[in-house]
């Protein structure tokens, strides 16, 4: 079923459904599911077709776990494009591995709006944090070759970065949008200063719109 979209969620969302729950085969230590325990092995849950999705919602499709990761069968990311083609929503899809949108790319064309978007927490690599996920240098590569032009970026959870490296990054997305959010639990990440965090939104406000989430406001106290 459909879910309103609540908590920490962007603001434009307005409701999230899953089809693909359990554990997230990138592993980030951060994640927001961590917080309800060991999660159960990744799986599909085929009684979400039944969900209806309504018409003239913004949906966050696989918000609970990334289902563009390359361990995620195919058939389960296949079914789901499709049930999303039945509704007249606009749809959210967030992955760490965007160059599996290209192999999707008849199944997303067929949708009436979606948004592709991809995080990058920073320009660095921080391999005991991000664990199975893709570098991020290869995430912004991947998104540059997309022919799709609706295309947003998360820098969330900010982690501390090169600002003129991660510039570099965000520009190889072509974003038409950049959400810029915070650590929402206690991970102990490495994290930038308030000063970093002001200078990097006013070299992204030159090509692009912000979107700050409300959790960004602990950082630039």
């Amino acid at each position: 079923m459909i879910r309103e979209a609540k908590g920490n969620m962007y603001s434009w969302v307005t409701h999230t459904w899953n089809t693909i729950k359990g554990e997230c085969p990138h592993g980030c230590t951060y994640c927001y599911m961590k917080r309800w325990g060991k999660q159960k092995p990744v799986r599909f849950d085929k009684s979400e077709l039944k969900a209806d999705l309504g018409s003239g919602n913004f949906i966050f499709v696989g918000s609970g776990c990334d289902m563009f990761a390359n361990d995620i069968p195919p058939v389960w990311v296949i079914r789901t494009l499709n049930h999303c083609e039945k509704s007249k929503n606009s749809y959210l899809f967030q992955t760490k591995n965007p160059k599996a949108y290209s192999e999707y790319a008849v199944y997303i064309a067929a949708l009436n709006d979606f948004v592709l978007c991809t995080t990058i927490e920073t320009n660095r690599f921080y391999p005991e944090i991000m664990k199975n996920s893709p570098k991020p240098i290869e995430r912004a590569l991947a998104m540059d070759k997309l022919a799709y032009t609706k295309r947003y970026l998360t820098i969330e959870p900010i982690m501390d970065f090169d600002l003129s490296d991660l510039i570099e990054l965000v520009k190889f997305c072509h974003p038409k949008q950049v959400n810029i959010g915070a650590d929402s639990g206690n991970n102990h990440l490495p994290e930038p200063s308030k000063e970093k965090i002001l200078a990097l939104i006013d070299e992204l406000k030159k090509f692009t719109v912000i979107d700050q989430k409300r959790n960004l406001t602990r950082l630039l106290k």
